[in-house]
């Protein structure tokens, strides 16, 4: 049965609303306030050092097909690839591998020298700058197409004051007549240019035999070394680049009170307390009938695909402006996508001016949000950086939550005492009975419960159930799933529910 939208959860009778309301109170959130933060780990957050990995940056004026180039070295379409100058704003990264030899890859925003215009020119100019700082080599790409342009004489001056090594690639050599105009740009003074298609995948192999010949010889990060998979997400423009930036005391992401800065989702490794943990900045989502088509329609999917892959969440609400329908859509979406969640009411700083503020957004969290008012809450400023660090020590607390299991004893025996306390109802005169459970997947909690008629329970002793579940074993920021089955069990007779 797909899981209901909260909307669907409050169309029932009055008495089973009350009961729900009932219940939704005796429940307590879990709020970090600035002034709690200094119960949580209070340790270094950063990112993690260079060195890790050689990085390979790719640099270039805009539309070169700089984005294409690094889907392509990576395998995987990370980058948004658009024809419109000046798609990559951000430093995107990623890691991957050539013949043994493993790396991360840094794609930049468009880089025209001089002539760079636009709303975040400067911004953008500053992440390539940052990125040229962090690279062991770098691929200059330019379009064999279109030849030499003064804007890549620009580039290249740049470049040819680098001390790392760096390739010219010639792009766009789509076939073997193309790839023979990559001599004309040997007038850049940076070497032989490497033909390649990025597009096609020709010649690629050459390319990475150049650039990965000098690299030093780096072990890979393994997935099991990553203790989260943190995607930060909101609407647009309640502050989730600033709070990536305040994370990392870096500015990776450009911030700009203009709604959807970011476009790409930005995978970023940073270290806390020993552990790491992948952070993703996503673009801010918007429900669809508002989503322009293009880059925008294009930024939105693919924030949708970071929060299927992330662990955990952290939903970003401008505190100031309030809760909006928006921010319960995006909350609603990282539940059903079985994520761990963090609500983080960001400008605390804005709230604590004004007198009462913030006990009224509290007041009005609850009321909205209540179908997830078993995720924690941190309330921080990604301005000032107050209690920043606190989202990382909540996101690593609601992980572990996630992929905590629970014996069938202790779950059978908290069954059968919440049956003591609350009896299920009857069905044609007769009692339901849950025979036993089982949970049946961890991250995210899945359980099966084995009754008589589990087509007869009722959703709001599920959502009974669930609460015990909680009450008796934590699971707090992680929904969690009901299966219901017959006792002669059978794939007709399974009634999966939505997550609560």
């Amino acid at each position: 049965m797909p899981s209901r939208n909260p909307s669907q959860r409050n169309r029932r009778s009055p008495k089973s609303t009350s009961r729900r309301t009932r219940n939704s109170r005796r429940r307590r959130r879990t709020r970090v306030s600035s002034e709690a933060a200094d119960d949580l780990p209070q340790v270094d957050v950063r990112a993690l050092p260079g060195n890790v990995l050689p990085t390979i940056a790719i640099v270039g004026r805009p539309n070169v097909g700089k984005s294409t180039l690094f889907n392509r070295l990576v395998r995987r379409r990370q980058a948004i690839v658009r024809g419109e100058p000046g798609t990559t704003r951000d430093r995107n990264y990623a890691t991957t591998e050539w013949r043994g030899q493993h790396f991360s890859v840094i794609d930049t925003g468009g880089l025209l020298g001089e002539q760079l215009t636009g709303p975040f020119a400067d911004s953008v100019a500053e992440q390539v700058d940052q990125a040229l700082s962090e690279a062991d080599a770098i691929v200059f790409v330019v379009d064999v197409q279109t030849g030499p342009l003064p804007a890549d004489d620009d580039v290249a001056a740049l470049l040819r004051e680098a001390v790392q090594p760096v390739t010219v690639c010639a792009n766009k050599a789509d076939n073997d007549v193309l790839a023979t105009e990559a001599s004309q740009f040997f007038s850049l003074g940076l070497g032989e240019p490497v033909a390649i298609s990025a597009h096609h995948g020709r010649w690629i192999d050459d390319l990475l035999d150049q650039v990965t010949g000098g690299l030093a010889v780096a072990e890979p990060l393994e997935a099991d070394d990553v203790a989260c998979r943190l995607a930060i997400v909101g609407r647009p423009n309640v502050g989730k680049s600033s709070l990536v930036n305040a994370l990392l005391r870096d500015e990776r992401m450009i911030v700009s009170e203009v709604p959807g800065t970011t476009r790409d989702a930005v995978d970023t490794l940073l270290s806390f307390d020993g552990q790491r943990v992948s952070l993703v900045d996503t673009a801010g989502i918007r429900r669809r009938g508002r989503v322009a088509p293009g880059i925008e329609r294009a930024s939105v999917r693919r924030a949708g695909a970071a929060v299927r892959r992330a662990d955990v969440t952290a939903v970003v609400i401008d505190a100031h402006e309030g809760v909006t329908s928006q921010d319960l859509h995006v909350l609603g979406m990282a539940m059903d996508d079985g994520a761990g969640i963090v609500i983080v009411m960001n400008k605390s700083d804005l709230v604590d001016a004004e007198d009462g503020l913030r006990d009224s957004r509290e007041r009005q969290l609850a009321g909205r949000a209540r179908f997830v008012n078993w995720a924690p809450i941190v309330w921080v400023s990604a301005l000032t950086g107050d209690a920043v660090d606190s989202v990382v020590a909540a996101a690593l607390h609601v992980a572990e939550a996630r992929r905590q299991r629970v014996p069938t004893p202790r779950l059978n025996a908290m069954l059968k005492q919440a049956q003591v306390e609350r009896p299920p109802a009857t069905y044609r005169g007769k009692p339901i009975r849950f025979y036993y459970g089982v949970q049946t997947e961890a991250a995210p909690p899945a359980f099966t419960f084995f009754v008589n008629h589990p087509d007869a329970v009722h959703f709001s002793y599920e959502r009974f159930l669930m609460g015990r579940i909680r009450r008796s074993f934590g699971f707090e920021g992680t929904p969690l799933r009901c299966v219901l089955r017959g006792r002669e069990s059978s794939e007709s007779d399974d009634r999966g529910r939505g997550r609560d």
